[in-house]
């Protein structure tokens, strides 16, 4: 009976997780299911408690910081950004007049709907641009300033 208290007390602390965006009650969700493999195994409710605690605090020590690191976007990692990641800051051609309502460009052969960063700019076609970020299938993009990266 005690092994089934601990796995709903792990499915509920994982659920848990699902709404914040700590990365840390996963890990106590771990420490219950393996208590609750100790008491699947008949050990004592104290034994139960430091296998939680010992698998609880060994996860959150060692798995944490190598799941964080590895979270990071590729800026701050200095690794080469993949994805959606290294669109922002690439270079697009203005296909359609491009405002804070709508927009059209093209980024390396794809075309993308574009809204201007402020909403208040207008780009007209054939103009560069910069992306500064995307929301969705959305290019937030911004007057070419910069070099050719």
């Amino acid at each position: 009976m005690e092994a089934i208290l601990w796995i709903v007390l792990g499915i509920a602390l994982a659920i848990a997780e699902a709404f914040t965006a700590t990365l840390l009650i996963i890990f106590f969700a771990v420490g219950a299911l393996a208590a609750a493999g100790a008491a699947a195994l008949g050990a004592p409710l104290l034994l139960q408690v430091i296998v939680f605690a010992i698998a609880s605090g060994l996860s959150v020590g060692a798995l944490r910081p190598i799941i964080l690191r590895h979270a990071r976007p590729a800026i701050e990692t200095g690794d080469t950004p993949i994805g959606l990641e290294a669109i922002e800051a690439s270079q697009g051609t203005v296909l359609e007049e491009v405002d804070g309502d709508h927009g059209c460009i093209k980024i390396d052969g794809e075309i993308w709907q574009a809204r201007s960063f402020d909403g208040n700019e207008k780009y007209l076609p054939g103009e560069r641009v910069r992306v500064i970020k995307i929301k969705g299938a959305t290019a937030i993009v911004w007057r070419d300033d910069l070099p050719n990266i």
